[in-house]
């Protein structure tokens, strides 16, 4: 999830510079400075979407193809994983399952985490070292005492409105002015100012450091420099936030300009030039705001002071619609976070007006899993581990259930007809050698049947269907193994339940008879006026049983409990497990005695 999250960020940012950086350079007459500077917190809005938790993000499938809810690459294999014996269920349903092989990324993961980690705490180690070279600086600053000069500064604060007390000093640790702190701010002139700066030189400095305070340049610093922590890798953020404080220091020049005469804007560019010489030394502290900059910077600075006109109505009118153009266009990036951040494998759509959670961790020991059960009579759903019931996971072979009624949907098998000859290639059991009607093929979980299936249908019609009942993540992508067995196709616990409900009401109408069908196949045992229907699944990578599922439905006289357990482990997780931890909730709860 770590490693998505990087990812979803390099993706997002990367784009959104690309575009705030060609929105610039299309409409750079229609811009001006003020609102060049400002598309650039458009930037920091972005660079957060990605670490927006995924339930405060709209879910949906707007971006599936963008997308593959799968990263392990994985390949069919026939080693044979053989069914757990002594289950509850092993008298009336085989639990088969064959093993795939699947590349492990945990160590990838391991190295590129390790990498990011190193590179954050180097960045973070030089934050650190810039805040310490403020912190000496501070204790650097001898207050003015000039009168005339103290005079100047409270005229500066006045003519823009700034109440708050601002600490004026001087340093020899500064060669140009710079402003800097957040709870406490200063404005720090270097030593000897007085000497070579005149009254309209200093007047300039303290509009240009006091406008910096004004438009919270100083937060701004300490956020830019945290999102640089966090996306040091990218190059293109470090190039958008050289733009960003050029940009800034443009604004800054451009509302200085404003509040100056004509015919002193000459004489605001001059004070800059006095700084050129001293823009390498001391080296940039990026918490701070400073006068200076590069030659490079100053030359431009220079130029956009010599060509200033004052903004006019139809200037800022086209700026701000450019801001909310590509402000709309940050917006449409959070669906696309919202897929990788969930992965699709988080379903967000979960709503009953009666859950009640209940602890039935004795019965799971120590398996890390769900218990969704939702009483048809009450309207109610209970659930043990609420997190897990609504994380999707491999169907395996419980998705053969739908398999089968897309198939008898598309007459490929009838209620009459339901065989499937056997082509005579050697299977992994003894039990699947043979030709297979539905009632066998689910029993004993025979893949070759669902996969002839499978092979009928098509893609298109598979996906037409998944798309009409609303399985999963509805992504059959992955052309290597079959998408439900432990591949792209992923279902949680919940899904599980709303659709048996689904099924068995016949809500998205299906022929009737094809639904009594399948339902049939799907019948158990009954004792004592219940009857117990259900399907398991067994998810084995690399000969390890890493997920195990029993889901289905209890017919009583009365009413009707529909059910889905889902268990995860690194090596011992079945649907024969799964089946017997169901078996003592529905037992200890009296739907059905075993």
């Amino acid at each position: 999830m770590f490693i998505t999250t990087l990812l979803t960020g390099f993706i997002i940012s990367s784009i959104t510079v690309g575009f705030i950086l060609l929105m610039k350079k299309l409409f750079q007459k229609q811009l001006s400075a003020k609102w060049q500077y400002n598309l650039w917190y458009l930037l920091l809005a972005a660079l957060v979407i990605p670490f927006i938790p995924a339930h405060f993000l709209p879910a949906g499938n707007l971006f599936n193809a963008f997308t593959n809810p799968s990263s392990e690459e994985s390949t069919a294999s026939i080693n044979t994983a053989a069914p757990e014996a002594g289950g509850a269920n092993t008298n009336w349903m085989q639990d088969f399952s064959v093993t795939v092989t699947q590349t492990n990324t945990d160590l990838f993961n391991g190295i590129a985490g390790g990498i990011w980690i190193a590179g954050a705490l180097v960045f973070t180690g030089l934050s650190i070292h810039a805040w310490l070279k403020l912190k000496g600086i501070r204790k650097s600053i001898s207050r003015v005492e000039n009168k005339a000069i103290l005079d100047l500064f409270k005229r500066a604060k006045q003519q823009l409105n700034i109440s708050k007390n601002i600490s004026l000093g001087v340093s020899d640790e500064v060669h140009s002015p710079l402003t800097f702190g957040l709870r406490k701010t200063f404005v720090v002139l270097p030593a000897n100012f007085e000497e070579w700066l005149s009254e309209d030189d200093i007047k300039h400095i303290f509009l240009h450091e006091l406008n910096h305070y004004k438009y919270k340049d100083i937060p701004t610093n300490y956020l830019m420099v945290f999102f640089q922590i966090i996306y040091w890798f990218n190059p293109l953020i470090w190039i958008a936030f050289k733009e960003m404080r050029l940009d800034r220091e443009i604004a800054c020049d451009y509302a200085v300009l404003l509040s100056l005469d004509d015919k002193n804007h000459k004489k605001y560019g001059n004070t800059i030039i006095h700084f050129i010489d001293k823009s390498s030394s001391p080296p940039y502290n990026k918490l701070a705001n400073q006068l200076n900059g590069s030659k490079k910077q100053i030359k431009k600075r220079i130029v956009e002071i010599a060509s200033f006109q004052a903004d006019s109505k139809l200037q800022r009118t086209k700026s701000m619609g450019i801001f909310f153009l590509v402000g709309l266009f940050v917006i449409t990036q959070i669906p696309f976070a919202s897929v990788m951040a969930n992965d699709n494998n988080r379903y967000t759509s979960f709503k009953s007006e009666q859950t009640n959670e209940e602890d039935l961790s004795s019965y799971f020991q120590n398996y890390e899993g769900s218990f969704v059960l939702y009483d048809m009579q009450e309207d109610a759903y209970h659930i043990y581990n609420e997190d897990q019931s609504t994380l999707r996971v491999s169907p395996d072979s419980t998705y053969k259930i739908y398999s089968a009624l897309f198939g008898l949907e598309e007459n490929i098998i009838t209620t009459e007809q339901s065989t499937i000859e056997w082509d005579g290639s050697e299977q992994p059991y003894d039990q699947w050698n043979q030709d297979q009607n539905l009632e066998t093929a689910l029993n004993r979980s025979v893949n070759w049947y669902f996969q002839e299936i499978d092979q009928e249908l098509g893609t298109d019609s598979i996906q037409s269907y998944l798309s009409r009942i609303h399985y999963g993540n509805q992504d059959i992508s992955d052309r290597t193994n079959p998408y439900w067995l432990e591949s792209t196709l992923k279902i949680s616990p919940v899904e599980q339940v709303e659709l048996l409900q689904a099924f068995y009401t016949n809500r998205f109408d299906f022929q009737e008879e094809h639904i009594q069908a399948v339902k049939d196949a799907l019948q158990m045992e009954q004792k004592d006026g219940a009857s117990l229907y259900g399907k398991t699944g067994t998810g084995n990578v690399n000969s390890k049983d890493i997920n195990g599922w029993f889901v289905g439905f209890v017919e009583t006289e009365t009413n009707t409990y529909f059910f889905a357990t889902n268990i995860q482990d690194e090596d011992n997780a079945s649907g024969s497990i799964a089946t017997e931890i169901t078996l003592a909730i529905l037992k200890d709860k009296q739907i059905y005695e075993e």
